[in-house]
């Protein structure tokens, strides 16, 4: 077999033994040490070297990683020799098997010249540790402190190289570095990271390899001075573990995503496990509890060990779990400071007594400290976070509670800021469902179906839509958005949203709905600007009215994207609408298109969040709805559906998205009458006789004689009052009779309260007696009063 140690020479005795005790290697030392060849002992026991049969621990392995001693070996003449032993026990690594190195210097005091520079080399007593070696990179010299560092007396490791004093890794590594010195003849500083002495206690420290020459110049050896600067590289480790943790502590605004972001951190820079656990945040409208008392429940939020699938856990992410105030969590968090534990101290004895799960989970990991962090922020204890250690032999320091401590104290605003956040998140979605319409009314002119979806991480904005009932079965549908995400931007869209509906109400034309909603927004600009911040208030909006009866649509839009139109049978096609300018700017006019549907047609309105994306840009997005607008079955949800899962990713949008998907209905010419009326009031009878025959052939007898007495009012009021022509339209579906008439006047009826011995006065509050709902709309030729009677009440 190769060689272990391919570095060999006759100036150290060396052998390799692996775990069952059988000689693997033995070098040309040991066979001038002892005269055995290594044909001889290889594949022996190494055992029968011993000269002392009769020893009790013949065949007893050492403790730890490193023996030294004085054993007696058997020559190969027969005689025994007293031989100082250093062994260092090598851990298997992957396909390598574990095996102990066993080495004995041959020429540690051999003579050297008088004037052996190595020998000149002065050692003066100092707490830095110096050590010579000669040209072959073996041991010549080592100071007192040196010799204390390595834990090995210098008269025995003489003539040693440094991987036969320490079978550590980083011991090829250093002599790489001397041998670097050797050759070039310049100084060479190396920074490493090793257990020194026989504890394993891990230390920084700064070795200075410097070149030894003769009087010629030539370099004759390497001076290698060790200098301790524990302090300084763990402060620097320290600092740079809060910059990490600034880093990649609450990246995200989700409270359970930043507490693993903390574990994470922690482990294995402070901790071999770390678990973090919250107190559950208090119901709406209530304060957390000024003082905690005992036992206290947690919730997981996360844990992490060094070790796969989180052994040492005994809680699950999401469990909740009762910590007695003896436990370090409930201890910390009733004091408010950071509780170390130990188990030499039996600090942790009664809380494991009371809890034998957690205690077998202790014993079997060999868990011996504790560290116990209060999460606070602003004052409030949110939670805590634990620290372990098994792994690593040392206990925690007050350095590492203040690290743990700052490390903590970052991570407890992320996760206050994403409560709060989450707070206001679902007080903004409450506020936004409360606002938007829970369900679209069904009417005679179009089937309408809609979908809402807030961001995935900015939240809610201030997206809207609605379907808005008017005259003379006719339709509004608005979709807008407000600049901005959270409350306020909620709020506003609320503002607006009644404002649409308000002026819907009197029927303005889109253009000049839009104009009143322009100077609302200037209004609450104004105010933002007063109580805010300038620039808070802004939106876009499309309004569209569609008739069923002439099945025109007319629409405007204010900064606003176009509709998309699927005629039946069609493909997908943009509406070319004037864009007009968006809410807020104050004095620009709106324009109006007015376009003829067949009826079936699909409009498709949305707010932008729906087509952008960082991903592609928004024409694209207009492609990609169109493509999803086209594969269009008959199904308004289903299309909706299919809309969102096509356009936003799967991890949701980057803005929130309303989507209002409306086909339009038509109404008969069959569920239309129109008469002319002469401006004579002698002529009203026989227009209230027509009217009931009209009703008799519709099948709707049962609410004529209500019909008349309607009709017989507007009629006489219109010509009366009203300038000619003047017109009756009776419009009808399965659940609405509409009386209209319009004349060419612009004055708008009211009604007023008649007195006791008035003989008229009354007629619009009979009206508005006898009627479901009536009011008046202003047109581009005069006006039209309306009434609508309902059909299902009269049946």
């Amino acid at each position: 077999m190769s060689p272990v140690y391919p570095f060999d020479d006759a100036a150290t005795a060396r052998a390799v033994i692996d775990e069952a005790g059988t000689l693997v290697e033995w070098n040309d030392g040991a066979r001038r040490l002892l005269g055995h060849s290594a044909a001889d002992v290889v594949g022996r026991p190494a055992a029968e070297l011993l000269a002392d049969e009769g020893a009790a621990d013949r065949d007893s392995v050492p403790e730890g990683s490193r023996w030294d001693g004085t054993l007696t070996l058997r020559h190969r003449d027969g005689s025994k020799v007293s031989v100082w032993l250093l062994a260092h026990h090598k851990r298997p690594e992957g396909e390598n098997p574990g095996h102990w190195l066993v080495v004995t210097p041959l020429e540690g005091d051999g003579r050297r010249s008088p004037d052996d520079p190595l020998d000149k080399a002065e050692l003066v007593q100092s707490p830095c540790a110096v050590a010579i070696y000669d040209e072959r990179l073996r041991l010549r010299r080592m100071n007192s402190a040196m010799a204390e560092l390595l834990g090995l007396p210098e008269e025995r490791v003489r003539g040693l190289r440094v991987p036969e004093m320490s079978a550590r890794p980083q011991s090829a590594d250093i002599e790489r570095h001397l041998h670097h010195v050797l050759t070039t003849g310049r100084g060479h500083d190396v920074r490493t990271y090793l257990p020194i002495g026989q504890d394993g206690r891990m230390n920084a420290w700064l070795a200075r390899m410097a070149p030894i020459t003769d009087a010629e110049g030539r370099v004759r050896g390497v001076c290698v001075a060790a200098h301790d600067f524990n302090e300084q590289y763990m402060a620097q480790e320290r600092l740079q573990l809060v910059n990490e943790a600034s880093v990649r502590i609450g990246t995200t605004l989700d409270v359970t995503r930043t507490a693993q972001e903390l574990a994470d951190v922690c482990v294995p820079a402070l901790a071999d496990f770390v678990s973090v656990d919250l107190l559950d945040p208090p119901e709406a409208g209530r304060e957390p509890a000024a003082q905690l008392t005992a036992p206290i429940s947690l919730r997981r939020a996360a844990h992490r060990s060094i070790n796969s699938g989180n052994p040492e856990a005994v809680a699950k992410p999401g469990q909740v779990d009762i910590y007695p105030a003896a436990s370090p969590q409930a201890d910390s968090l009733l004091v408010g400071h950071t509780i170390v534990a130990s188990m030499d101290t039996g600090d942790l004895a009664e809380w494991l007594a009371w809890d034998p799960v957690r205690g077998d989970r202790v014993r079997q990991h060999g868990i011996h400290s504790t560290m116990s962090v209060p999460v606070q922020a602003r004052g409030v204890t949110l939670g805590v976070a634990v620290l372990t250690r098994f792994r690593r032999k040392d206990r925690f320091t007050p350095d590492d509670v203040l690290l743990a401590e700052e490390v903590t104290a970052r991570a407890a605003v992320c996760i206050d800021n994403a409560r709060r956040y989450s707070r206001e998140r679902e007080t903004a979605l409450a506020l936004q469902r409360s606002l938007l319409p829970r369900s679209l009314p069904r009417t005679a002119a179009v089937e309408a179906a809609s979908r809402y979806l807030p961001a995935a991480r900015a939240g809610v904005g201030g997206d809207w839509f609605d379907v808005i009932p008017l005259s003379g079965m006719r339709v509004a549908m608005v979709v807008g958005d407000v600049v901005g995400h959270g409350i306020q931007a909620s709020a506003t869209m609320g503002r607006l949203r009644t404002a649409v509906r308000t002026l819907a109400d009197i029927d303005l034309a889109p253009d000049e709905l839009l104009t009143h909603l322009d100077d609302l927004v200037v209004r609450l600009f104004t105010e933002a600007g007063v109580e805010g911040s300038p620039g808070e208030v802004g939106a876009t909006c499309l309004y569209a009215v569609y008739d069923p009866v002439s099945r025109r649509c007319t629409l405007a839009r204010a900064g606003h994207p176009s509709p998309v139109m699927l005629p039946p049978g069609g493909a997908p096609v943009e509406v070319d609408l004037p864009a007009g300018p968006p809410l807020g700017l104050g004095g620009l006019p709106f324009e109006c298109a007015e376009l003829e549907l067949p009826e079936g047609t699909v409009l498709s309105l949305y707010t932008d969040g729906l087509i952008e994306s960082r991903d592609r840009d928004v024409d694209a997005g207009h492609a990609l709805l169109c493509e999803a607008l086209a594969s269009f079955s008959g199904s308004l949800d289903e299309t909706c559906d299919r809309v969102l899962h096509g356009l936003l990713p799967p991890g949701g949008a980057l803005d929130d998205v309303a989507l209002l998907l409306a086909r339009t209905l038509g109404l008969p010419a069959s569920q239309v009458a129109t008469w002319d009326i002469p401006a004579d009031p002698s002529l009203v009878a026989p227009i209230r006789k027509q009217v009931v025959s009209q009703l008799g052939i519709w099948a709707l007898s049962g609410v004529a004689f209500t019909a008349e007495l309607v009709v017989s009012e507007l009629v006489t009021n219109a010509i009366r009052y009203g300038s000619r022509p003047i017109r009756l339209r009776l419009i009808h579906d399965a659940t609405t009779l509409i009386c209209e008439v319009s004349d060419t006047s612009h004055t708008a009826p009211h009604l007023r309260r008649a007195k006791t011995w008035d003989e008229g006065g009354r007629g619009l509050l009979l009206v508005a007696q006898l009627t479901q709902r009536w009011g008046s709309r202003h047109t581009a030729d005069g006006k039209t009063i309306w009434a609508e009677i309902a059909l299902l009440d009269e049946e």
